[in-house]
């Protein structure tokens, strides 16, 4: 054999190595993967879905009939969004969870909520935050699927998609069960039931809506605000666009409990705060494990009539 024969077959055989190479290749990190509702079949796309693209719901009011939206039970966990390899917060920063509790997780994104069950957000919010996952506080958590970032189809497919091939995969996940309603008497009656038994409310997810990142109109909140008094104890210097201006003011309730309401002042009155010992009316949204006011928001002065 010449020498020009050697070079031609090493040539080939490294163009071999080459094909075998690419055709063994793993998919890269960016990879989307969706499924084929009908044969669980998985479907490889280049497009990466960025973090960037999490979806948040909104407080917007429901635009034509109640039957066209999906309803399920708001969680009060954390939110969590699985990229497929990690476990990420609603910011991006990544959440330490035991290998164990993922070990079964499938490799394309999942958006939903780490919940311990209803009144324990605390717990959850704390679990979260830690820098180490310990696993024996994670035996009691389970990640609550609502939607699949990556299929490009509406969202009663998306949910069909997430119960078909979800549904018996970890005892760690659990798709959250949506119901369709038609009737607002209904409606009103399951946010009731929700509240008493400890809950937070509800969410309404129109039937035909795509995955969209940001806010979406799509995607509703239903939560009960109630409103209550306190009187002003002191104030607290704002910061960056309210600097020179009152940012917040700390309170005390008829129930004795102190906490600060930052919200809901135009900028006059961040120029001319209510006065101390004075009577405001707040809004909130349920109170924590210990007692304060949720999201609790300024809406005026009481005048003594």
């Amino acid at each position: 054999m010449n020498i020009f024969s050697v070079h031609q077959l090493i040539v080939h055989v490294l163009v071999l190595v080459l094909v075998l190479a690419l055709v063994c290749l793993p998919l890269s990190v960016g990879a989307e993967e969706q499924l084929d509702i009908n044969s669980k079949r998985v479907i490889t796309t280049q497009s990466k879905i960025a973090f960037t693209h999490i979806q948040l719901a909104t407080d917007a009011k429901i635009q034509g009939s109640i039957a066209d939206y999906l309803v399920s039970e708001k969680l009060d966990g954390v939110r969590g969004f699985w990229d497929g390899k990690r476990m990420l917060s609603r910011s991006g920063r990544v959440i330490p969870v035991p290998r164990w509790f993922v070990k079964r997780f499938p490799s394309y994104p999942l958006d939903g909520e780490l919940w311990m069950g209803r009144g324990t957000f605390e717990q959850m919010s704390a679990l979260a935050r830690r820098k180490v996952a310990v696993d024996e506080d994670w035996r009691s958590v389970k990640f609550m699927v609502f939607d699949l970032p990556a299929s490009s189809e509406k969202f009663e497919s998306r949910y069909k998609q997430a119960k078909l091939s979800l549904s018996d995969l970890s005892v760690f996940m659990e798709v959250i069960e949506h119901k369709r309603i038609v009737k607002q008497a209904t409606l009103e009656t399951w946010l009731e039931e929700v509240i008493e038994d400890g809950g937070e409310g509800l969410m309404l997810h129109r039937e035909n809506a795509t995955y969209k990142s940001g806010r979406n109109s799509d995607l509703i909140k239903l939560k009960p605000y109630y409103d209550a008094e306190a009187s002003v104890l002191a104030y607290q210097a704002g910061k960056g666009k309210f600097e020179g201006m009152m940012g917040s003011i700390l309170v005390v309730n008829s129930e004795g409990v102190t906490f600060k309401i930052g919200t809901g002042f135009t900028i006059k009155e961040r120029m001319n705060p209510p006065s101390i010992g004075s009577i405001v009316t707040y809004q909130y949204s349920g109170l924590t494990q210990k007692g304060t006011p949720r999201f609790a928001r300024y809406l005026r002065v009481r005048f003594e009539q």
